[in-house]
C-alpha cells in the first residue's frame, strides 16, 4: 500500500470512527466487544483498502466486514466443544414419562365419583391417615376404607380398559403398516 493510501485510510478512520463504533454497538451488546469488532473489521479492511474503487461505499463495506466477523465469532463460540472418546457420566433426567403418567392419572381420576376422588386424593396424594381423611371428609374410618377400596378397584379397571384399547390400536396400526 502506498504512503498516500495509508494516510487516506487513517483519515477515513478518524472521521468515521464514531459512526462505525455505533454500528458495531448495534451488532454486539458489550461495548468492549464492539470495540474489538470494529478494530478487527478495520484491520481486515486495511488490507483491502486499495481494492475499494468507490470510497463512498467504504462504510457499507466495513459494516459488511463487521457483520461477517460477528458471525464468525458466534460460530466459533458455538463450536467450543471438544470431541472425546468417553462420554461424561452426567445424565439429564427425562421427565416426559412422569408427566405423561400424571396426565393419564388426572384423566382417569375423572371416572371416579366426587366422594371417591376426595378419598383417593387425601389418602394418596396428601398422604393423610385413614382417621385424618375421615375427619376431613366428615365420615367414619370404615367408610373411608371401603370407599378407597372401591375407588382403587375402579381406577384399576379403567387403566386396564385403556391399556386394552391402546394395545388394540397398536395392533391395528402394525397390521395396517404391514399391508
Amino acid at each position: 500500500m502506498a504512503q498516500g493510501e495509508v494516510l487516506e485510510f487513517e483519515e477515513y478512520v478518524r472521521t468515521r470512527q464514531d459512526a462505525l463504533l455505533r454500528s458495531a454497538r448495534r451488532l454486539v451488546p458489550d461495548p468492549v466487544d464492539a470495540q474489538d469488532l470494529l478494530q478487527t473489521a478495520l484491520v481486515r479492511t486495511y488490507g483491502r483498502w486499495e481494492g475499494i474503487a468507490d470510497k463512498r461505499l467504504a462504510d457499507a463495506y466495513l459494516r459488511r466486514v463487521m457483520i461477517n466477523t460477528r458471525t464468525e465469532w458466534w460460530r466459533a463460540r458455538k463450536l467450543e466443544e471438544v470431541p472425546t472418546e468417553q462420554l461424561p457420566d452426567a445424565s439429564v433426567e427425562d421427565s416426559t414419562e412422569q408427566h405423561a403418567d400424571r396426565a393419564l392419572l388426572m384423566d382417569v381420576m375423572k371416572v371416579l365419583a366426587p366422594k371417591q376422588r376426595s378419598v383417593v386424593v387425601l389418602r394418596h396424594w396428601e398422604q393423610m391417615s385413614t382417621e385424618e381423611t375421615a375427619a376431613a371428609l366428615g365420615m367414619s374410618a370404615g367408610t373411608v376404607k371401603s370407599t378407597l377400596h372401591r375407588a382403587l378397584a375402579r381406577l384399576r379397571e379403567e387403566l386396564e380398559a385403556r391399556d386394552l384399547v391402546a394395545r388394540a390400536l397398536e395392533r391395528e396400526e402394525r397390521e395396517r403398516c404391514a399391508a
